[in-house]
């Protein structure tokens, strides 16, 4: 458990140093949207990257020069016909897929000309969310099931059972095992190995039905989304058995196409609540969560997106120059990746960190002053092991100190005669009985009650050091992580300033509190300003 905590520490520090990287960088994302809004996709030519097409909830826009300009070539209609989702046919750049909350598009020509080939039959079903075009056949998913077509969109069937009135959320499969799919829905994820003949359910979705409890309930998302946990799967383009899945509650990785799924690290992540995933062509992931863009690299996340001034990102996508693309609600943004790193994060992170304390030395003032330390549990065995040594004494002390006194009377009678009249013989009684016991318990060298005392005791005690620990190890670097934010802050901004120095001076305090005040002083002592 302590271990864990020092990698947590050590991921915080890795991801404080990213940040302070990326703060002074300068202009490393470029706004290509010319004042697009709601930017929900985007899709890059595979052959041309020049050609870009971008999906928002009023249309979708190309622009054939990088960004440049833009100019519209499909207009969505209605309150929920937003795009979500753009695709290439796998054989030909020039067909494009529109996957729209009205219905599925299909353009043979770059955009030139549209045309309608699903609309579904309620608005459920036309409310289409993903989607893969693949050489036996059209998998569409909508908000109430999965339908399929096996001759370009002229005719559908919708999927029995659970797939066919679920909401389906992607539909994923390998270029290296195109007849293996994976459907994430809110139902589960499903899996088919022949090409949507049969499917089988690989991964259960809701808590309840795994046994778990739900931390902190869901009353921060939206209502479509709440009685599931999914949110997305991805595949390894270079090892297809490799799947990784976006939840709520953070990602899940299976190495066996599914068979068995575990927790994947999430240090520097910041949100577990991750809804989109992302592969390059080098298998190098990338996520999004409530927290921004971030990839996973050197055993742990590096936030891409602290500089990127949005509310809300919708999806990524990358191209073969190595350029990524962020659709966010404030338009349309692309990193060069290669920039995204600089070598003065290391000098940066030294001189925000200057004249205070290090992380290491914060903790053990606070293991200090909780009265936590390992050595106070190593003490207790020690004498415990030593008492068995001892022997049991006993002592004890019994006295009898008795005394009887009688007085000799003699007397005469009137014949003449005497006679005798006590007192009796005089007797006197003093015994003093004393013993010494001493037992030994010959069990007790071996296991002992004052043993299980202390694993009790010490079981306690870890787990008050470790969340002693937590809470120094998240103080500690959220004040770092302010300061830089504070420093990143122009001189109009007062009002942001102000509640920044503010929070700064509140975590402080906070870090005074679990030490003892060891902090401040520390940083007087060293000349520090706060």
């Amino acid at each position: 458990m302590k271990k864990g905590l020092w990698i947590w520490s050590s991921c915080m520090f890795w991801f404080i140093f990213l940040a302070a990287s990326l703060c002074f960088a300068d202009d490393l994302w470029q706004d290509i949207g010319k004042e697009m809004l709601n930017v929900r996709v985007v899709l890059i030519d595979p052959v041309n990257p020049k050609v870009i097409y971008a999906g928002t909830d009023k249309g979708i826009f190309k622009s054939e020069d990088m960004g440049n300009s833009w100019r519209n070539i499909f207009l969505a209609k209605g309150s929920s016909s937003g795009i979500n989702l753009l695709l290439f046919d796998p054989k030909d750049n020039n067909a494009i897929y529109a996957i729209t909350g009205s219905g599925l598009f299909f353009s043979p020509n770059n955009g030139s000309r549209w045309k309608l080939i699903f609309k579904g039959k309620n608005y459920f079903e036309a409310d289409c969310l993903s989607a893969a075009i693949l050489s036996n056949g059209i998998y569409l998913g909508t908000k109430q099931g999965l339908f399929i077509s096996r001759d370009k969109g002229r005719s559908w069937h919708k999927e029995l059972g659970k797939l066919g009135n679920t909401q389906i959320f992607n539909i994923a499969y390998s270029l290296k095992e195109p007849d293996c799919l994976y459907i994430a829905s809110t139902d589960g994820v499903f899996k088919s190995k022949d090409s949507g003949k049969s499917w089988e359910r690989v991964f259960i979705a809701h808590p309840s039905e795994n046994g778990q409890e739900i931390e902190g309930g869901y009353e921060d998302q939206d209502e479509e989304t709440r009685y599931s946990e999914i949110r997305y799967l991805a595949i390894d383009p270079n090892n297809p058995k490799y799947l990784y899945l976006a939840t709520n509650r953070g990602i899940y990785e299976s190495k066996d196409n599914g068979v068995s799924w575990k927790m994947f690290p999430e240090c520097g992540l910041l949100n577990r609540d991750v809804y989109f995933l992302l592969f390059s062509g080098q298998s190098q992931l990338y996520c999004l969560s409530k927290s921004g863009i971030f990839t996973y690299q050197d055993s742990g996340w590096r936030e891409l997106s602290f500089t990127l001034g949005v509310n809300k990102i919708n999806f990524i996508i990358l191209d073969k120059n190595a350029y990524l693309y962020a659709c966010a609600d404030k338009g349309l943004f692309k990193l060069k990746l290669e920039h995204t790193y600089t070598s003065r994060g290391s000098d940066i992170l030294t001189e925000y960190s200057k004249d205070e304390p290090g992380i290491q030395e914060v903790q053990k003032a606070a293991i200090k002053y909780a009265e936590v330390d390992p050595e106070k549990i190593m003490r207790w065995r020690k004498q415990a092991a030593k008492r068995a040594l001892l022997p049991h004494l006993t002592v004890g002390i019994d006295r009898d100190n008795n005394r009887t006194v009688a007085n000799s009377i003699w007397g005469s009678s009137t014949s003449g005669g005497s006679y005798y009249i006590g007192p009796d013989d005089e007797t006197k009684y003093n015994n003093k009985n004393w013993g010494i016991s001493l037992t030994w318990e010959l069990g007790d060298l071996i296991f002992s009650d004052d043993q299980t005392n202390i694993d009790v005791r010490s079981r306690l005690m870890v787990e008050l050091r470790n969340d002693v620990l937590d809470e120094v190890n998240k103080i500690y670097f959220e004040r770092i992580r302010v300061k830089m934010e504070l420093d990143n802050l122009t001189i109009e901004d007062r009002k942001k300033r102000f509640e920044k120095e503010l929070r700064v001076r509140e975590l402080t305090a906070s870090i005074d509190a679990l030490t003892g005040g060891y902090f401040s002083r520390s940083v007087k002592l060293n000349g520090g300003a706060r």
